[in-house]
């Protein structure tokens, strides 16, 4: 397989931005769930854990629960708006970094064919 260091981050990139989709649409489920509490990333934070793990596979992001949000008379803080504004953020970085990947691919394609 192709590894190289743009292409880890990359994959990294797609892992914790992955992850944090999985959270914010679980929150957006979870409106009408009484007590529930918005759970959250650090995103950088997680970012750099993931590029700094040695071993990849026992990665697992720390989640935490977002303070400061209004908090319902049923004990559920959920905001839709928050939660769409950070899904539509979330969906921007992986698509950025799809198209980055393609770009290394590109790359290294045309690198292979100009070698022949």
């Amino acid at each position: 397989m192709i590894d190289t260091p743009m292409l880890q981050t990359l994959a990294h990139f797609l892992d914790v931005t992955s992850f944090r989709h999985t959270l914010i649409t679980s929150n957006m489920a979870n409106i009408d769930t009484p007590g529930y509490r918005t759970r959250d990333i650090n995103f950088l934070q997680e970012l750099h854990r993931a590029a700094t793990r040695v071993e990849w596979a026992l990665y697992s992001p720390v989640t935490r629960q977002v303070q400061g949000l209004v908090e319902r008379p049923d004990g559920n803080n959920v905001s839709l708006e928050r939660e769409s504004l950070l899904l539509a953020e979330v969906q921007l970085r992986f698509r950025t970094a799809v198209e980055l990947v393609r770009s290394e691919f590109r790359q290294l394609s045309a690198a292979i064919n100009e070698g022949k």
